[in-house]
């Protein structure tokens, strides 16, 4: 049941221990790793030695590096081969070195950590996710799981090279970035190096038992890996990946390696994380949307990086731009609109600081998150529309071409955006990035008749509630004959057109293919919905019911947010109370579709569990005659018609 809480979820949110000891600003400027590292399975022990060189940027008499809470470190020199004396800060899984003469600024030098330990699940430095682990059949080390000494703040903005050495059981293979050879090592176990030379953030190890590498026919360039357990899916997630990956090459540019290794990850791991070269996927997870995702960070995070987490918009934006990009390229119109609404839903659900200001948060936030990824979508997504195609796509790779391998922030963003399309764009920036809020928009119009059978001429006026906006809206006017689509450029809370048609105008709306971030009334209970979909993944069950309330007072046909209440006592085992909630999904409004077949199964297990068998049956039946296999829920309705439901411990 937990796990179908969070099923249709668009994103997932971790929630990191307190930053008490990490610096507010960067300290260090880390250039480069040396890793030798042994992984043993059988004891789920990591034993490391890291050589970590870098430059301060302050003069200073103590550093301060992240370093998962399941290392004890041993040992800690300079590059004199003297002891570095240590503290660990258990709270923020973080490290502060007390070196013996203070580190001068400018000053360039190496530490190498020698250290061991088994990381687990209570170890992580983002609570309840794990991102590090040694286990039988994988092993995963991600970046963000802090497996070796990475300054502090500078997650995914401090760009490194790294020369990588992973010792593991001769039966495992390994995926990593750069790969450069294989050979045997002592104790009849493997040693595999990767080097990538480039800076970036080639800190992601994968190792396990896996099978021989997929590859497409006549692609060698995809390689896909999966254990046993996963074999099936290897054919369709290579030509996935071949053809997002070619679709995003032929948009941004060639990709800074036209390799990529996609390799499973562990069913309690992350859905997906990414490094140069690598796409590391739950195959639970594997869906195109999220494929695509992952994908885009080659160019949107590997190729270009945030400056800081202030910037963190650009890349995480662009990376969820991409994903819908690439679904309004294979999908058709309606799929990306229906996308974008989402979008819009999350990026309105915590819009109270603007996205220049959000290095402050925790980084793993459902605030942080929520507005990097979605907001900052939907500004590149509102860019595109004041540009149009070409400008924006020429702004996408002039952007790339001249931040490739460096950092990148907010004000190079507008600075290129306005060198590619020849527009001032400060007006814009200003509302989106830094500033708060969406517009409201109304309308008022009048209908004049021309003489001489001419037609009509429609004078009135679109209003809004900010009085600072300033950017083009389509307006979209239906007439007795042909439906017509005009352009008119808004700027303060009132803006006037005059629009002639052959046909009387019947209807006005604006903004109709939602090319702009606006609140509406439908939006605001989708924004209700998420809000109490981020509570209940934080396990508040209470505040989650309020927030759906609030969907329902807003909307008392919305499917969507009786389907998730249904959802709650369901979980709850207020079975009675659950069912009648899943009927008001199935009488509402059905936006989204897939809360119809999902509601018949979820009243099919309510009457298995309380011994209906004949009705139970007879909701699965109705739940296959929908044809609605969304999450594989046709495929469920019919496993479930030949065997009953059984609520498990975790129901």
């Amino acid at each position: 049941m937990l796990k179908r809480l969070s099923l249709f979820c668009a994103a997932a949110f971790m929630t990191l221990s307190a930053h008490a000891a990490i610096p507010t600003r960067a300290q260090i400027d880390v250039t480069g790793y040396v890793i030798h590292a042994d992984l043993d399975p059988a004891s789920n022990k990591l034993t490391a030695t890291v050589a970590v060189t870098f430059t301060a940027l302050d003069d200073l008499p103590t550093l301060t590096f992240g370093l998962n809470n399941g290392l004890q470190v041993t040992k800690i020199t300079d590059a004199a081969g003297k002891p570095v004396v240590s503290e660990r800060s258990a709270t923020d899984s973080t490290i502060r070195l007390t070196p013996a003469q203070p580190v001068a600024k400018n000053a360039s030098t190496t530490y190498t950590f020698t250290y061991a330990g088994a990381l687990t699940l209570d170890t992580s430095p983002v609570d309840g996710i794990k991102l590090a682990a040694v286990a039988d059949p994988i092993s995963i080390l991600l970046y963000a799981g802090r497996w070796f000494p990475v300054s502090m703040p500078g997650l995914f903005t401090d760009r490194f090279t790294a020369e990588t050495h992973i010792t593991v059981p001769s039966d495992e293979r390994v995926v990593g970035s750069g790969f450069k050879s294989q050979a045997p090592a002592a104790g009849g176990k493997t040693e595999y190096t990767f080097s990538w030379p480039r800076s970036g953030f080639p800190g992601t190890i994968v190792a396990g038992k896996f099978l021989a590498p997929y590859s497409p026919p006549g692609i060698p360039n995809i390689r896909v890996f999966t254990t046993e357990a996963n074999k099936a899916k290897a054919s369709d997630f290579a030509n996935l990946t071949a053809k997002e990956f070619e679709f995003f090459s032929s948009t941004f540019g060639p990709a800074e390696s036209g390799k990529l290794d996609v390799v499973e990850l562990p069913g309690d791991a992350v859905s997906a994380a990414w490094a140069p070269e690598v796409v590391a996927i739950r195959p639970d997870r594997g869906n195109a949307r999220l494929f695509a995702n992952t994908i885009s960070h080659q160019w949107w995070g590997n190729q270009v990086s945030p400056l800081t987490l202030n910037d963190a918009w650009i890349t995480n934006g662009l990376a969820r731009y991409s994903e819908l990009l690439n679904l309004e390229d294979s999908g058709g119109k309606t799929g990306f609109q229906a996308a974008i609404v989402d979008v819009s839903a999350g990026a309105l659900a915590y819009d109270t600081d603007p996205l220049s200001t959000l290095g402050r948060l925790d980084p793993f936030s459902p605030q942080f998150q929520l507005e990097t990824a979605e907001k900052g979508a939907m500004v590149f997504h509102m860019l595109r529309w004041e540009l149009g195609d070409d400008a924006f796509n020429k702004f996408l790779r002039t952007l790339l071409t001249q931040y490739t391998d460096k950092p990148v922030k907010s004000a190079n963003v507008q600075a290129v955006a306005e060198a590619t399309s020849h527009l001032e764009l400060t007006s814009f920036f200003s509302q989106w990035v830094n500033g708060t809020g969406a517009p409201s928009f109304g309308d008022k119009f009048t209908v004049l008749r021309l003489g001489n059978n001419k037609g009509f001429r429609t004078m009135g006026s679109v209003t809004q509630d900010l009085d600072l906006f300033q950017m083009p809206v389509e307006l979209r006017i239906e007439t007795q004959g042909k439906t017509e689509d005009r352009r008119v450029d808004l700027s303060g809370d009132e803006s006037n057109f005059t629009v002639e048609t052959f046909g009387r105008p019947r209807r006005i709306t604006i903004d109709p293919d939602n090319w702009l971030l606006k609140t509406t009334p439908d939006l605001a209970v989708k924004v209700a919905v998420l809000r109490g979909q981020q509570q209940v993944a934080q396990g508040d069950l209470t505040a989650a019911i309020a927030e759906y309330q609030k969907a329902l007072d807003a909307n008392k046909a919305s499917s969507l947010a009786n389907y998730r209440l249904g959802e709650i006592f369901l979980l709850q085992k207020n079975y009675q109370t659950a069912a009648n909630t899943f009927r008001d999904a199935l009488r509402g409004d059905g936006d989204p579709r897939w809360t119809e077949v999902w509601s018949h199964i979820n009243l099919g297990k309510i009457f298995d569990v309380t011994g209906q068998r004949e009705r139970a049956v007879n909701e699965y039946r109705l739940a296959v005659q929908t044809n609605d296999n969304t999450q594989g829920a046709v495929n469920e309705a019919r496993a479930l018609m030949q065997k009953p439901y059984k609520a498990t411990a975790g129901d």
